[in-house]
């Protein structure tokens, strides 16, 4: 199966925005032979607000337009929210009752052949020195519920144009930003097992153990032997 042609107005954002990306970004892409043709999921870290745009450079040079896992927030935004309806991002409606709608919404697009991206940590990773973090089970319950490849990708950089939970760009210019995907996660023994949560919690932890020797090469350095859980201090609110 191959994926349909993306909206014009799709097109269009991306050569908008890719000029910026290549501005203040050098990046350095490599694992796209492990994109598949037909539908897939696209699994990467998040360190930085910046990150999906560099992400979004890398699969869409490589042919693929994925529609995005998004807060629902964003789509609030003037401007902004249109622009993300018209391409087919999908809304993420946090702690609500309509929370599976994203989900249902996700996998008729993998059913159709498309490419859906997402972050599975949820928000931007809280491990002290910027590793991959124990993720959210969505991405895993997606996967196998789908029987869809999921293809870890690990990206390393994008913190230096944009810090982490910083809202402005840093006013430097050509960032190295190292992008690289790996080879579908096998989770073959786990496929029709997405209402066993320990098959789930097993299917996320392989994601992100992929992603994150992903990302040790890109590094060159050892990762945690356990990722950093973090738990939200409910009193914390958006400061968090």
């Amino acid at each position: 199966m191959t994926r349909p042609a993306a909206p014009t107005s799709y097109r269009v954002a991306v050569v908008i925005a890719r000029p910026l990306v290549r501005v203040l970004t050098k990046p350095t892409h490599r694992g796209t032979e492990h994109l598949p043709d037909g539908g897939f999921i696209a699994a990467a870290n998040h360190v930085t607000n910046f990150d999906p745009l560099t992400l979004l450079d890398f699969l869409t040079k490589a042919g693929c337009y994925p529609k995005v896992l998004s807060k629902a927030s964003l789509f609030r935004v003037p401007l902004l929210g249109p622009l993300l309806r018209s391409v087919g991002y999908i809304p993420v409606h946090r702690g609500t009752g309509s929370a599976a709608a994203s989900l249902t919404a996700a996998a008729s697009a993998l059913a159709a052949g498309e490419c859906v991206s997402v972050f599975p940590e949820g928000t931007l990773t809280r491990d002290p020195d910027l590793w991959p973090m124990r993720a959210k089970t969505g991405v895993a319950r997606m996967a196998l519920t789908t029987g869809v490849p999921v293809v870890p990708i690990a990206q390393w950089g994008a913190h230096e144009v944009m810090a982490r939970h910083a809202s402005m760009i840093r006013p430097v210019l050509r960032r190295p930003v190292q992008v690289v995907a790996g080879p579908p996660v096998d989770l073959r023994d786990l496929a029709g097992r997405a209402e066993d949560p320990a098959a789930v919690r097993e299917a996320t932890d392989r994601i992100m153990a992929a992603i994150t020797a992903l990302l040790a090469t890109i590094r060159d350095e050892t990762p945690p032997a356990e990722p950093f859980v973090w738990r939200p201090d409910p009193q914390a609110g958006f400061a968090q």
